[in-house]
């Protein structure tokens, strides 16, 4: 009898990490290769508008020449455009930090914007009684 092999989805092996802002998730995956970055399977030059996509590359231009060595494929889901943008950008110098081990990389991302290595811990307040958010009230009425 011949056995039957499954056929096993081909994952991206590299080095995983995440990064959050509000309620945006960008997971990003780092092997070696050719400097190739991809957010949600696309270029990163397709992104727009271009302050945007300046912003989520700037710790590529930061590490320099260690890009060049790395591919690096970052998916995003939740939040808005700019949540997006912030958790992407994070998500890019972690995931550079871990591939290259390089101490100095670390410092000089934590001494450019700390944010590219911490993730930003504030999320939205809860909704409480009586109210439309988490602080607004209904309007008392004397009469």
């Amino acid at each position: 009898m011949a056995e039957v092999t499954k056929k096993k989805k081909k994952r991206k092996t590299g080095t995983n990490v995440k990064a959050k802002k509000k309620s945006a998730v960008a997971r990003a995956v780092v092997k070696k290769g050719s400097g190739k970055i991809k957010v949600n399977n696309r270029s990163i030059s397709i992104v727009k508008p271009d302050y945007v996509r300046r912003f989520i590359e700037e710790p590529v231009n930061l590490a320099g020449d260690i890009v060049k060595s790395a591919d690096i494929f970052i998916k995003v889901r939740g939040g808005g455009f700019m949540g997006q943008a912030v958790a992407a950008r994070s998500a890019i110098a972690k995931a550079l930090v871990e591939f290259s081990r390089d101490a100095k990389l670390k410092q000089k991302f934590l001494a450019y914007d700390r944010l590219l290595l911490v993730d930003d811990s504030r999320r939205k307040e809860s909704k409480k009684p009586l109210g439309t958010g988490a602080r607004s009230k209904k309007q008392k009425s004397k009469r």
